[in-house]
């Protein structure tokens, strides 16, 4: 009999559980509907009380949780950590009362965005060879959901979720999506970079002002060998965005087509280049800062030796950076 009351004590607590993740989801796309907070509340901000508004105001302010997808993820938790430190509060990756408060949200949770003809010109099949690639004029965005995702640091599964009713395969001009509306708050568009930190076993990497005081922090990929991970003081030589791509068959050797090729090839810029949307270049032959197609993925796979973002972190980090600017590679 009390073996019967537990199973029956379980399943309720995960149908409970359940249910109220379906709840949440829904909310989200009410509140997407109506296109968050209007009025005074909007003006004089809002505690984030649920994860997904909490990494939409964690990245207006600079602090990347990779992308946004409402889930509280190793990277989010991090972004949390280091804005609580930032703000003086107890640096524990909870989203309590304080921290909910600090986290302010301005204006709407959400934004609408219309598909253009712009938009849809500028969709390219990307070929699946090197070779393929190198003929491209332009390695630009696939769909419109890719790129309307990394548009606003959303992953694409909740840009799906937030618009049940659109058919992705058939979206055409003059389509509404509704996306988190990233608005940058901080940093300042004037704001620059005293130094650049990288944190090779937490996988982060943050600008710092003179003060030592973070402007912005992202989660990085960095190289899977050990070897190749360019500990100590570096450099930046150069700041180049949107930057084409040298592909060097000796950097892939696990690539067949990359041996058979035995020639380097010249990729054209655009967001699924190889280096992304910018290139930070480093006093270390070959290696640099960058952007990174598949934005979802950074942080969480590992490069040849480059530091990896993801592109809309990328183009940030660009605008903080200049040549000769110090950046230090921790363990």
């Amino acid at each position: 009999m009390a073996m019967s009351r537990t199973i029956w004590l379980l399943l309720l607590l995960l149908w409970s559980g359940a249910l109220r993740g379906q709840e949440d989801r829904a909310t989200a796309r009410e509140t997407a509907g109506a296109g968050g907070a209007t009025g005074a509340a909007a003006e004089e901000g809002r505690p984030a009380r649920t994860w997904l508004e909490a990494q939409i105001a964690l990245t207006r302010r600079g602090f990347s949780c990779g992308s946004i997808d409402g889930k509280a993820g190793p990277q989010t938790r991090a972004a949390l950590r280091v804005f609580q430190a930032h703000e003086g509060l107890r640096a524990n990756g909870v989203l309590d009362n304080a921290t909910a408060e600090a986290l302010a949200l301005r204006g709407p949770d959400f934004a609408q965005r219309e598909v253009t003809a712009a938009d849809l010109a500028r969709l390219q099949p990307l070929a699946s060879t090197w070779l393929g690639k190198s003929r491209q004029r332009a390695l630009a965005h696939e769909s419109i959901l890719e790129m309307f995702a990394e548009e606003s640091h959303a992953h694409p599964a909740l840009v799906r979720e937030l618009n049940p009713g659109i058919d992705w395969a058939r979206v055409g001009e003059g389509a509404w999506v509704t996306l988190p509306d990233v608005t940058r708050e901080a940093p300042p568009p004037d704001a620059r970079a005293a130094r650049v930190l990288v944190f090779i076993g937490e996988r982060m990497l943050q600008a710092l002002d003179e003060d030592g005081r973070v402007l912005a922090h992202f989660p990085v990929s960095i190289a899977r060998y050990v070897e190749k991970r360019p500990l100590g003081s570096l450099k930046v030589t150069v700041v180049i965005p949107d930057p084409d791509y040298t592909f060097a068959p000796d950097n892939f050797p696990e690539s067949a087509e990359a041996r058979e090729l035995g020639q380097k090839l010249i990729l054209a810029p655009g967001p699924n280049n190889p280096v992304g949307v910018a290139w930070i270049g480093l006093d270390r032959p070959g290696y640099g800062i960058h952007g990174a197609p598949e934005p979802e993925k950074v942080g969480r796979t590992e490069s040849h030796g480059c530091f990896r973002l993801a592109n809309p972190d990328a183009r940030l980090l660009l605008e903080l950076a200049w040549v000769g600017m110090p950046v230090e590679v921790l363990e």
